[in-house]
């Protein structure tokens, strides 16, 4: 039960995380958004250590954390991309889908055995994606008129802000985050709750080195106007306490439960959409939210039992 209530108080803080990541986004570059949130992140970190036992880390704690830390840079930025140019209801929840997905799939392969429940939630993610893919109407976002960042003023990013993207730029991001994702979970899993929160150091510091590293190769390393430094902040905080979460509830529990379970975040992300932003929700896009939420419950059911 434990590990039930820390991955569902994950989905939370990641669903927070995303919202609040989606529409800094919309105001302003994803490198610098995602730069600023990670830097936010791992200044956490070092608030807290002090706080915690702490074991020595191990080699091998410490290098799985830092291949969630990949995961979780590459996922993020995807993810803000993805809100940025469609629907939160489009890339959060295909997200959700891919990271459960591949977190089973690694269960199964590390020895866990979900059932036959968990096979039928995998298929049905595909008509999920397809759902929540298709929609006859605006590929824009909701009401959200985006700030322009003064410095990026006709930079490429701003450009994108301008005219939102087609509904297909939402669909591939979203994809490309949940495999991300997956990484995240997967990776924090294989950790091992032995070496205390080091793992957890090691993913945001290197999350941190990765955008960085980005910025400086795109000549985007440099800090998001004040009108979304806030938002990026609150990005971070959230973000933060939603991989801690987790990374304790894997050790808890089982990887085809946790990982599905936090999965659901895009539940908080949309239902803020919706209720803030007054995001529409097609009759197809409905069902294929209601797919995917069938998809990840039963993912989590089969792990469960």
């Amino acid at each position: 039960m434990l590990a039930i209530l820390l991955a569902l108080a994950s989905a939370a803080g990641y669903g927070g995380s995303d919202y609040a990541g989606g529409l800094a986004a919309r105001r302003s570059s994803v490198i610098r958004i995602t730069i600023l949130a990670q830097a936010v992140a791992a200044a956490l970190m070092i608030f807290i250590l002090p706080l915690a036992g702490l074991p020595a880390p191990s080699p091998g704690g410490l290098a799985w954390g830092a291949a969630a830390g990949v995961g979780e840079a590459i996922g993020a930025l995807a993810l803000y991309a993805g809100f940025r140019d469609a629907a939160f209801s489009v890339a959060g929840p295909i997200s959700a889908v891919g990271s459960a997905g591949f977190s089973v799939l690694a269960g199964l392969l590390l020895g866990e055995r979900p059932g036959m429940l968990a096979m039928i939630g995998i298929g049905l993610a595909l008509p999920a994606i397809i759902g929540v893919s298709a929609s006859p109407g605006s590929a824009r976002p909701g009401r959200l008129e985006p700030r322009r960042d003064e410095s990026d003023r006709g930079s490429p990013a701003e450009s994108r802000r301008a005219g939102y993207g087609p509904l297909s730029a939402g669909v591939i991001w979203g994809l490309i985050a949940g495999a991300s994702f997956a990484l995240l979970f997967i990776a924090l899993n294989r950790a091992g709750g032995g070496s205390g929160p080091w793992p957890l150091v090691a993913s945001q510091f290197t999350a941190l080195a990765v955008v960085v590293c980005l910025g400086a190769a795109t000549g985007e390393a440099r800090l998001p106007a004040r009108h979304a430094a806030g938002l990026a902040a609150l990005t971070g905080v959230t973000g933060a306490a939603g991989e801690g979460l987790y990374f304790y509830a894997t050790h808890a529990g089982l990887l085809a439960v946790t990982a599905v379970l936090t999965s659901l975040y895009p539940a908080v992300t949309i239902g803020l959409a919706r209720l803030l932003l007054s995001e529409r929700l097609t009759v197809t896009r409905l069902a294929g939210l209601c797919l995917a939420a069938a998809s990840v419950g039963l993912i989590a059911a089969a792990g469960a039992s």
